[in-house]
């Protein structure tokens, strides 16, 4: 059976864009999801006829809802450590050598807001919800969220923002 696509790539003449692709989980990353995205990155960084990325979610409701947190389900501090050791999609995309969009449909929160937050550019659609709400579990950004949004928004916005769990629109 083939691997399911949580990510797919178009390209529009110089444009890729790729799109995470599991509206019913409201495009929250999960291990499989992190795995193609990178390998996706990976295939455009050589693709010398590509200049440009976006990246945006599948459906209307969410760009990227965060992280799935089902998938924190048993584990332990230790094994949560090795999961952040891993190649991280945030990074990838700060690092990443051609310019990146994201288009922000919905819900772009925790690891959907950081995703954003690494990109060049961030373009959000009036029904865009923004915000950092780790706050809410008991943890903090683990994706880049603590350094990049005071960078972009100032400390005081961003520490509104990290310490409230709040939700921001677009506007």
């Amino acid at each position: 059976m083939p691997e399911p696509q949580f990510v797919t790539t178009e390209i529009i003449g110089r444009v890729a864009v790729l799109t995470i692709n599991r509206p019913e989980k409201r495009n929250a990353l999960d291990g499989p999801t992190r795995c193609q995205f990178l390998g996706a990155l990976n295939e455009l960084r050589a693709d010398k006829e590509v200049r440009v990325v976006v990246v945006t979610g599948a459906g209307d409701k969410a760009f990227i809802a965060g992280a799935d947190i089902s998938e924190f389900e048993g584990r332990t501090a230790v094994d949560q450590f090795r999961v952040m050791g891993a190649s991280s999609i945030f990074d990838a995309v700060d690092a990443f050598p051609k310019p990146v969009l994201a288009l922000i449909n919905g819900f772009a929160l925790g690891g959907g807001c950081e995703l954003a937050l690494a990109s060049d550019i961030r373009l959000a659609a009036d029904t865009a919800r923004l915000g950092q709400p780790e706050i809410n579990l008991g943890i903090i950004p683990g994706g880049g969220g603590t350094q990049r949004l005071p960078r972009l928004v100032g400390l005081g916005a961003a520490y509104k923002l990290l310490f409230s769990g709040e939700l921001i629109d677009a506007t």
